[in-house]
């Protein structure tokens, strides 16, 4: 969930640390630092906070060095501080780190034990001690590493820095994405291929438990004491991609880039001259598959929630959404002949990773839905549909679920025809629907100043708001109201509107806004009920619905979006883009931190 940089360089590298950890805020951060060798000497600055701090700090405080470590943190062990801060060092080693050394107090007893002093409250500290003490028992850094890979437990991201070493950097990663970059004469490691662009286009993905050895030249990469290759790929990712163009935000950015974004998954997955769904090569016949197991976290399980209607109403096919975090320790049984979709938008969230394990050693074929080819979740895969989303860089997930929501209602397609209840028709009507996606949504877009106005003028005073909606619509209600909380800090929950009169009519008043996702499908009747039945109690609603809907239910709104008509199997994907809006321009008008909310990080790689 943090940023890691190291550099071997032929100059300074503390300006393109900086560089790449600025890359690096959108996974979320509150403290950075930055650490070089000065005559064999480890320095460090390091501040709490965000990086102009850091940056301000270095402007008092230069730090000359070809050869360092970066690191923006998000706490775990120990408050945000600059005690806390990375790099954590002794004076052997500095290191920067990502995820949960899950054994720390057991290794922090035994180093205690030794007579060393922890500066810190972090579980870092014990990796940095823990390779100091094998340092001064006359072990080599390498063999130093090697030994410290097999006593550590837990999901992490390592990259190490030797005082008196101007040669050498390591990293190690164990269940969090740590890529090497190669130069001219000059050597890169990171967190993904995104922190390396503007350095190197030839990188390499370590996998689970590989450490490496970088120079100058190159690198060698372990698996406990056995060398290993791994493969030199070239990245796609430029510098434009993760600009903010003429947007304020991100977020704003990602938001609007969805037309293409869909448009491109869309040419991956469905002909568009034949009207049919064409996937890659199941390593199952979806015809037997007994029972789809959807698996996720946050925004991508809610992308799981809607694709669970697709799947049973199109394909008849069976279908459980889990929590990642919870599956793996409730133990379920999984059936023989079953389907486990993962999803995830980094590919690395280490909940969904482990949940995926959990249903392999359950006989599942695992099939997953990423946005990151060479991730973790992508290669314990047995077949990836990708999401072409490119970089998302802000934190709220907006272009990364409308993508997935669209691989996922293509696999759906595909499973009703091989099951036999899709017809050729059925399959070309839901192509076309799909194919005219991209232009319904600029039709969304381009009415944003009403999203603005909304935003504005109701949520922005509300401290509650509500959201509900019916059959596919109720998870992106579940959707809108995540988002609102994440991006604005309003408390904000979302409901089937059947479950308003069984507790939460209780919370309605002329002070809580009730936003109601009614797109004209087979339940606007029912969510009619629950909006008449709202009105009585004095709530405020706004109403985001069609033509249709809004000559039934407008006059009792005091806000109406009306959106184009669509299918309504595509319409979940279409009305989620009118959710993010309102998330968006009620956290401009509040004026939080829209990109990188606080206390959020991008790619979750801890429990």
């Amino acid at each position: 969930m943090c940023g890691i940089i190291g550099i071997i360089g032929k100059s300074p590298v503390t300006p393109l640390l900086i560089d790449a950890l600025k890359r690096l805020e959108y996974r979320g951060y509150d403290s950075a630092g930055v650490a070089t060798l000065i005559n064999g000497h480890i320095e460090r600055r390091r501040a709490e906070g965000k990086l102009v701090n850091l940056e301000s700090r270095l402007a008092r405080e230069p730090l000359p060095g070809t050869i360092g470590i970066g690191h923006t943190r998000w706490a775990t062990h120990g408050k945000p501080s600059e005690r806390n801060a990375h790099p954590i060092a002794t004076e052997r080693v500095a290191i920067v780190h990502n995820g949960i050394i899950e054994n720390f107090q057991e290794l922090k007893d035994e180093l205690l034990a030794e007579g060393r002093r922890f500066e810190s409250d972090t579980d870092t500290e014990v990796v940095a001690q823990l390779l100091t003490s094998m340092l001064e028992r006359q072990m080599s850094p390498e063999d130093a590493m090697g030994r410290a890979m097999e006593r550590l437990r837990g999901a992490f991201a390592l990259v190490v820095l030797f005082s008196g070493r101007h040669d050498i950097l390591m990293g190690a990663r164990r269940g969090s994405s740590l890529a090497v970059g190669y130069g001219d004469g000059e050597m890169y490691v990171g967190t993904d291929a995104l922190a390396l662009a503007p350095f190197t286009k030839r990188v390499s993905y370590l996998e689970d438990d590989d450490w490496v050895v970088l120079t100058a030249d190159g690198c060698k990469v372990f698996q406990g004491q056995t060398e290993v290759k791994r493969e030199i790929r070239q990245s796609g990712i430029s510098g434009a991609m993760i600009g903010k163009g003429n947007h304020r935000h991100f977020m704003l950015k990602e938001i609007y880039e969805q037309p293409a974004v869909i448009g491109d998954t869309l040419q991956t997955y469905l002909d568009p001259a034949t009207r049919t769904v064409t996937l890659p090569a199941m390593p199952f016949d979806w015809a037997k598959v007994s029972r789809v197991t959807m698996t996720a976290c946050g925004t991508a399980c809610f992308a799981g929630m809607v694709a669970k209607y697709w799947f049973e109403k199109l394909a008849r096919l069976p279908v459980e959404v889990e929590v990642a975090s919870e599956l793996r320790y409730r133990e379920p049984p999984l059936p023989e002949g079953g389907v486990c979709i993962a999803v995830s938008q980094s590919g690395e969230t280490i909940d969904t990773l482990a949940a995926l394990r959990y249903a392999k050693t359950q006989g599942q074929t695992i099939l997953s839905v990423v946005n990151v080819p060479e991730s973790a979740i992508a290669r314990e895969s047995d077949v990836v549909l990708r999401t072409l989303a490119g970089p998302e860089i802000g934190v709220a997930s907006t272009k990364a679920f409308t993508t997935q929501l669209t691989v996922l209602l293509t696999a759906a397609i595909a499973a009703g025809r091989a099951r036999g209840t899709l017809s050729a028709a059925d399959e070309a009507r839901l192509a076309h629907a799909l194919i005219e996606l991209p232009a319904r949504v600029n039709e969304v877009l381009n009415i944003e100043e009403q999203y603005r106005q909304i935003a504005e003028n109701i949520l922005s005073e509300a401290r509650d708001v509500l959201y509900i909606g019916r059959g596919a619509s109720f998870p992106v209600a579940l959707e809108g109201a995540l988002k609102l909380k994440e991006v604005s800090y309003i408390h904000a929950e979302g409901y089937a509107g059947g479950e308003m009169k069984h507790g939460p009519i209780a919370l309605i008043d002329e002070f809580v806004p009730v936003v109601v996702v009614a797109p004209s499908d087979s339940v606007f009747d029912k969510i009619a009920s629950n909006f008449e039945q709202v009105k009585a109690r004095g709530g405020k609603l706004i109403l985001i619905t069609d033509a249709a809907g809004a000559a039934r239910l407008a006059n009792q709104a005091v806000a109406t979006v009306v959106l184009p008509v669509v299918d309504p199997v595509v319409a979940p994907i279409l009305y989620t883009v009118p959710a993010q809006l309102l998330a968006y321009h009620t956290a401009v008008a509040k004026g939080t931190d829209v990109d990188q909310p606080r206390n959020l990080a991008k790619s979750v790689t801890v429990e």
